[in-house]
């Protein structure tokens, strides 16, 4: 999971937003909530690829974090305000033909 505040001040701020969102999206990343992107990586090795690369493409300013967990952990996310969508296949297998 990637996490980030990053200033939009100047056009260059704004510029370095959306260029590290689009990388983002671009690299697999998906949208939790505004600021807070998750993606799947099928093992560590992979994991510690994805968080190299996510450093080597920060923004110069502000903040950018990153927490590795497990996707038994990412299930176990309560939803406290709202609902989960219902469209959601919650199923163990790597492959899901829809």
């Amino acid at each position: 999971m990637v996490f980030f505040d990053l200033p939009v001040a100047t056009a260059e701020n704004r510029r370095n937003y959306a260029k590290f969102r689009k990388y983002l999206i671009k690299t697999g990343f998906v949208m939790v909530q505004e600021s807070v992107y998750s993606k799947l990586a099928l093992n560590t090795t992979i994991a510690n690829a994805v968080m190299r690369n996510v450093r080597n493409n920060k923004p110069p300013e502000g903040l950018v974090q990153m927490l590795s967990i497990t996707e038994k952990q990412y299930s176990r996310m309560e939803f406290l305000v709202g609902e989960s969508k219902g469209n959601v296949i919650e199923s163990d297998e790597r492959l899901v033909i829809l």
